[in-house]
């Protein structure tokens, strides 16, 4: 059973979004609470809830949502200078939309551990 998101919608064209890229199996488009200069969502057409989801037969779309990445990098300028890809999964991930997607932040130098003042929670 699949539940419709915000970007089921989306790609329905059901609610608007600024959308710099798209194909027949993804869609980017840029995020609207914005963590880096330019942050895009990269999302497959083909709803997948989450990371623990995708099946051995979504691995080429899988793999296409890190090809639309690199294309985008290299058309706004960022693959030489770097940029960061994340896909959340679930709560404790920081997943807020049960769609998969990744994240693409540039235009920003960014370090690592990305929560260096979060302390996290003992396991």
């Amino acid at each position: 059973m699949t539940t419709e998101t915000l970007f089921t919608k989306i790609i329905n064209r059901e609610i608007p979004a600024d959308i710099v890229y798209e194909d027949e199996q993804a869609l980017a488009f840029r995020d609207i609470h914005p963590q880096a200069p330019f942050h895009v969502l990269i999302i497959p057409k083909k709803p997948i809830a989450t990371i623990n989801d995708i099946s051995a037969d979504d691995a080429p779309l899988v793999g296409h949502l890190y090809l639309v990445a690199k294309q985008l990098a290299a058309e706004h300028g960022f693959a030489e200078s770097g940029y960061r890809v994340v896909m959340n999964c679930n709560q404790d991930g920081g997943q807020s939309v049960y769609h998969i997607h990744l994240h693409m932040l540039a235009g920003v130098t960014m370090g690592w551990p990305p929560f260096a003042n979060h302390q996290p929670k003992q396991l």
